[in-house]
């Protein structure tokens, strides 16, 4: 056998032996075609720019919920938007109607849970009662919709024993932020009992150095009229 006999061979054995490429080894070779920087940019962005605004839609939505409904509305559309064009529009094989369905399902969710974890990290020692909720559900609500967003992962891998261990750490996470934000409300009470035993101050007193202090009142500086006495010799009798 010729040794260009032996290269053609050779060859050919290489091309069987290569094994087929999965569906990460086609993302990844079709993600090497350059993306357009604007969109890619915009899709980056996005993401952080929806969560941003969904964490502190949740936390503060008892103050005003009108208010915080409609920017935690605003933040899902921006982190959805992001998703479609990272996840659809700039993918070289796009999906089908029913993986796109749930891309955008899943990534809804997904906006929710970081928002949530990242929110009640935040804005903790204002919150300490819902932040103790928000944290340990936005762990288990973010990983569970990662899972399922992700194409590359099957949905089995939620109950993983890496599934487990998130559940595990959103456990103690609950109960061990449920004992700080007790003893948290416990100290500011202390301090509320301190001063509610003081006596309120007189609403209507003036306060001190103003003018009312200089002015007196007249009722009380003004000198009784004197009375009129009856003369000591109008007695009737003549001296």
């Amino acid at each position: 056998m010729t040794s260009a006999q032996l290269l053609d061979t050779g060859t050919a054995d290489s091309g069987l032996d290569a094994p087929p490429m999965g569906r990460a080894a086609r993302r990844k070779a079709g993600s090497s075609r350059k993306r357009p920087l604007a969109a890619r940019y915009l899709g980056y962005v996005g993401y952080f720019v929806g969560a941003g605004l969904i964490s502190g839609a949740v936390v503060h939505h008892p103050l005003d919920p009108d208010r915080y409904t409609r920017i935690a509305a605003y933040g899902a559309l921006v982190f959805l938007a992001a998703t479609i064009l990272n996840e659809v529009l700039l993918t070289r094989e796009r999906p089908g109607l029913g993986r796109t369905l749930v891309v955008v399902g899943s990534s809804l969710l997904l906006s929710f849970g970081i928002g949530m974890l990242s929110g009640g990290l935040q804005h903790f020692d204002d919150f300490p009662a819902r932040g103790a909720v928000l944290v340990p559900v936005g762990l288990v609500v973010s990983f569970v919709t990662f899972v399922i967003k992700d194409a590359d992962t099957p949905w089995q891998r939620i109950f993983s024993v890496f599934g487990l261990t998130v559940v595990v750490v959103a456990a103690l996470a609950f109960f061990g932020l449920r004992e700080v934000a007790a003893s948290m409300e416990t100290s500011s009470s202390g301090h509320d009992h301190g001063t509610a035993e003081e006596p309120a101050a007189d609403e209507h007193a003036p306060a001190p150095g103003s003018p009312s202090d200089a002015v007196t009142d007249p009722v009380t500086t003004t000198p009784p009229a004197p009375a009129s006495t009856p003369s000591s010799h109008d007695d009737g009798h003549a001296h």
